[in-house]
């Protein structure tokens, strides 16, 4: 697969949140951007053209009027965007985001992430930014104005900053402050583990104990490995896997292999919340909408 660096006007609308009818006319009107053309006649835009979108479409969305952006010379474009970098720091940092991972450009990620290290902590930079960029990102890669290289590429970085946080807590000698050990796992054939990850991290930081298996685990590697286990939580994601129509089967297979007689709690974020609710009479299963109520879960394991 080809990496993608020409973009319709569509792409520039998903990428932008700005109408593709708008760009037209600021294109028109005030000679914003000079579009090649194909064969056919349609715009087809470079890189360069995606980046200064964003650009101009942050200093219009802070209510600089675009009769004036367009004006501005390339530096003081630059010069109003750090301006106002500060005041709107986490959809600056997504938009910047988004123009590493277009160049795959890992010092500039790293840049970025320094920068928000500087006033925020790391869980607020997860929930506010990485989290909706993430979210961002696979709506985009969907719509196909993004290939599976730039995805990868950027959920690969924040991977890596996630499980660095995750060593800051879990390398250093400590008393745990619960007997309860965590298993986090991905179901079968289930390959999206950043919110596992993460997951992963909120429990170390809280002192609680933790075993990561990661993607595709099957519930009966669950049952071999930790039916010994008397205190023993499962944190899982349903993000593609199970198939809505066999998350019932799903559950009962948990309660079936893993639980027998122990009813060994299991805890569920993901994309498939609404699914599991309305299939799920177990006590001993949990469901989360968000990774905030998954954080105040976790409070009470402490307790």
């Amino acid at each position: 697969m080809s990496v993608k660096t020409h973009f319709s006007i569509k792409d520039l609308e998903n990428l932008s949140g700005v109408k593709a009818h708008t760009i037209r006319i600021w294109e028109k009107r005030y000679g914003l951007f000079t579009p090649n053309r194909t064969d056919t006649n349609i715009r087809q835009y470079d890189l360069k053209s995606f980046k200064k979108l964003l650009d101009i479409t942050f200093i219009y969305n802070h209510g600089i009027k675009i009769s004036k952006i367009a004006e501005f010379s390339p530096q003081k474009i630059k010069d109003v965007i750090l301006d106002n970098a500060i005041l709107h720091k986490e959809y600056y940092a997504i938009n910047e985001l988004k123009n590493a991972m277009f160049d795959f450009d890992t010092d500039h990620f790293n840049k970025i992430f320094s920068q928000l290290l500087k006033t925020n902590t790391f869980d607020q930079i997860f929930e506010t930014v990485f989290m909706p960029f993430l979210k961002e990102i696979g709506v985009l890669w969907h719509l196909g104005t993004i290939d599976v290289s730039h995805e990868r590429f950027v959920s690969e970085l924040i991977k890596r900053k996630t499980i660095e946080h995750i060593g800051f807590y879990s390398s250093r000698a400590r008393k745990y402050n619960t007997k309860t050990r965590v298993c986090l796992f991905l179901p079968f054939e289930e390959i999206h583990d950043i919110g596992l990850i993460y997951a992963n991290y909120i429990l170390e930081k809280s002192g609680i104990k933790t075993t990561y298996l990661g993607p595709n685990i099957p519930l009966e590697s669950l049952s071999k490995q930790f039916y010994k286990n008397g205190n023993l939580l499962f944190v899982t994601f349903f993000t593609t896997k199970p198939d809505n129509d066999s998350i019932k089967s799903y559950l009962d297979c948990y309660q079936k292999i893993v639980c027998g007689k122990e009813k060994y709690p299991l805890w569920i974020l993901g994309q498939k919340y609404s699914e599991v609710q309305k299939h799920n009479t177990a006590s001993n299963i949990v469901c989360f909408d968000t990774i905030k109520s998954f954080v105040e879960k976790v409070k009470t394991l402490n307790n």
